[in-house]
């Protein structure tokens, strides 16, 4: 055992020490990756070094270094080595999550993680936090309690009587809200076609006037999706303005602040977050702006008691707790996971409140320094307002050189960015979200953006 993590720690320490100045895009087809790792497999199996060494050149050429400081592409954080780290022990460790017996170290740290996730957030402090999977899982499961906690109001209990013949939900969210949002909606049994979009502005705001109208007409149990930093642009719905009206109307307000909420840790960012404590759910990823190992959405409820009627369950071989210990099942959709706990108790500890808020800020301004080196180029224009760490940019006055220069780019390997569309038009998307990218990072892969449009 020990050789072999010695082995694997060898091969991660490698790949770690070559991020800096590695080619951040893939290096390999998936022709040429089904023949490094396809084999036939074995009746009696493989030495297991053979097969640490086979999987680390095998994979190499189809990483992606989106743990490094140039990958743009998504709101993808990478990861600190402090959470990298105690993600390593939480893997070696091996605990069950699920409740205080099986793991009581889980249980206490994710009870203090909480408690430093809310101070951070300046969020109600009696609020529930579950520890889920990522974005999507913790939109899931505020809206499970939103749907419990509207329904409850009008004599209706959903987890025993299921939705047929409940009073219907009215489910309104952003005409730019997130796709997580729409699939939390399908999974909960609502579906799609039931949403009724609200207008947004020209940066993906939802407009607080439009919300007020569209309340006036519904009658009944109501639950507003609000966002808390634009996927696209990064901006952030008018959240004050937006949980007043909600509230007026007795709906359940949720903000989906997947990387946005992480502005409420920094004093330059907070005010574009006003309000945002008087929503009744947050949903949040801690590996795009933490910068922890996948696997660490967050989910925060106002009204705990919705929160746990949602998701727990009790049978007579489960050792329950009664008192103030915590089984962490009750707040997140599964039972048996990892300790995800783990690495961002690390990170909150090893940062520190200064510690998050240079994070965010940092990854701001080299946002900023991306637009301002850019928009130097007549041919470039910065299409969204920097507020977070979102540039959208587009190359001349055309689809069709936008999406090329990200293709060259993509190639070219120097960084990685995606594209999209905005407001009906092509344009590259630049994420700044890793803790380890440095001006010169930036400069360096703003150079490479301008040769590629020279093509």
């Amino acid at each position: 055992m020990t050789d072999l993590l010695d082995l694997a720690r060898d091969r991660a320490n490698s790949f770690l020490k070559e991020l800096p100045d590695r080619h951040v895009g893939p290096r390999a087809t998936r022709d040429e990756l089904v023949a490094a790792l396809k084999v036939p497999l074995t009746d009696d199996g493989e030495d297991p070094a053979a097969v640490i060494d086979a999987l680390v050149q095998g994979a190499d050429r189809g990483l992606i270094a989106c743990a490094g400081p140039r990958y743009f592409g998504f709101v993808i954080g990478g990861s600190l080595p402090v959470a990298l780290a105690a993600d390593w022990l939480t893997s070696a460790w091996d605990q069950n999550a699920g409740i205080y017996v099986t793991s009581p170290a889980a249980s206490v740290v994710e009870d203090v993680a909480r408690e430093w996730l809310l101070e951070l957030f300046d969020l109600p402090r009696t609020a529930s936090v579950g520890f889920v999977t990522g974005g999507q899982m913790a939109n899931f499961t505020a809206l499970a309690a939103a749907r419990h906690g509207v329904l409850r109001r009008v004599g209706w209990n959903v987890e025993e009587n299921g939705l047929t013949g409940a009073p219907p939900v009215h489910l309104v969210v952003s005409a730019a809200s997130h796709i997580t949002i729409h699939s939390s909606m399908r999974m909960l049994g609502f579906g799609t076609r039931a949403l009724r979009k609200v207008d947004a502005d020209e940066q993906g705001r939802m407009r607080a006037d439009s919300l007020r109208e569209l309340l006036r007409t519904l009658d009944g149990p109501v639950i507003v999706c609000a966002q808390a930093g634009n996927v696209n642009s990064g901006a952030v719905d008018p959240l004050r303005a937006l949980a007043e009206i909600a509230h007026e109307h007795d709906a359940w307000l949720h903000v989906d602040g997947a990387f946005g909420l992480w502005g409420r840790a920094t004093a330059s960012k907070r005010a574009l977050l006003d309000g945002c404590e008087l929503a009744d759910s947050w949903a949040n990823d801690a590996h795009k702006w933490l910068n922890v190992p996948y696997d660490s959405g967050i989910v925060i409820v106002r009204d705990s008691a919705s929160h746990r009627a949602s998701m727990t369950v009790t049978a007579e071989y489960l050792e329950q707790t009664t008192g103030v210990e915590r089984d962490n099942f009750e707040w997140a959709p599964e039972f048996s996971r990892r300790a995800r706990g783990f690495p961002i108790y690390a990170a909150l500890r090893a940062l520190g409140r200064n510690g998050v808020a240079a994070l965010i800020d940092g990854c701001c301004d080299r946002a900023r320094q991306f637009a301002d080196i850019l928009s130097r180029d007549k041919r470039v224009s910065i299409l969204n307002d920097i507020v977070l760490n979102q540039v959208l940019v587009r190359f001349g006055d055309s689809d069709e050189l936008t999406r090329e220069v990200i293709t060259r780019v993509q190639r070219e390997g120097t960084c990685w960015l995606a594209g999209t569309t905005w407001q009906g038009e092509a344009a590259m998307r630049i994420s700044v979200s890793n803790w380890s990218t440095t001006a010169e990072d930036v400069e360096k892969s703003a150079a490479a953006i301008l040769r590629m449009l020279e093509g």
